[in-house]
């Protein structure tokens, strides 16, 4: 799956990010972990330029995750049951979201997009919840810039290293999140004090 993906970005360039994207954030388990670094890496050769493809990839996040809110908008949980097989996603994974996010309110769209696995689902319940469209996009967006520009960067600085980028991407992938969830925590934290 992996060289197929990297194939794709590299054959398609920023049309291929902005694709891949969108098709990871409508619930299509595409891993964004191999097409933002590999982004980063033609940009560290080259043949594109790193802004560009990280732009690519935040806007392509936020088409993919409209698509995913307005399935959950006007399917609900009929879409779930019916097609959610088909990309390995279950009504308990449904329930779990929708608890997370009744409890949680509307900014975990936001720390949602930060976390592996969470962010490829998070826009099926906001949609289901009939979340507001416009704070919905805001926040995606907001949510998905840190992860790709890190995964993105990460890719151009580890571009003369390439093979053994898989050692690094990771750990940068969760202090990345870390520090990202520790800021918003502190924020929620001094504004119920």
């Amino acid at each position: 799956m992996n060289s197929i993906v990297m194939h794709w970005v590299q054959s398609g360039g920023y049309i291929g990010v902005f694709l891949a994207m969108v098709l990871e954030s409508a619930c299509i388990p595409l891993p964004s972990e191999v097409v933002m670094p590999f982004g980063g890496y033609l940009a560290f050769r080259g043949h594109l330029h790193l802004g560009i493809v990280i732009l690519m990839g935040v806007l392509g996040n936020v088409v993919g995750s409209l698509i995913s809110y307005y399935v959950g908008k006007f399917g609900g949980r009929a879409v779930i049951r019916r097609y959610g097989r088909y990309v390995r996603l279950s009504e308990r994974h449904m329930d779990a979201a929708e608890r997370w996010f009744r409890r949680r309110g509307d900014w975990v769209v936001f720390v949602g997009r930060l976390l592996p696995a969470i962010r490829t689902f998070i826009s099926l319940p906001a949609g289901i919840a009939k979340m507001n469209a416009v704070k919905f996009t805001a926040y995606s967006a907001a949510g998905s810039l840190p992860w790709v520009a890190v995964l993105g960067y990460a890719g151009y600085k580890l571009g003369q290293d390439w093979d053994s980028m898989t050692h690094y991407v990771h750990p940068l992938i969760y202090v990345a999140v870390i520090l990202v969830v520790g800021f918003i925590g502190a924020t929620v934290y001094k504004k119920r004090l």
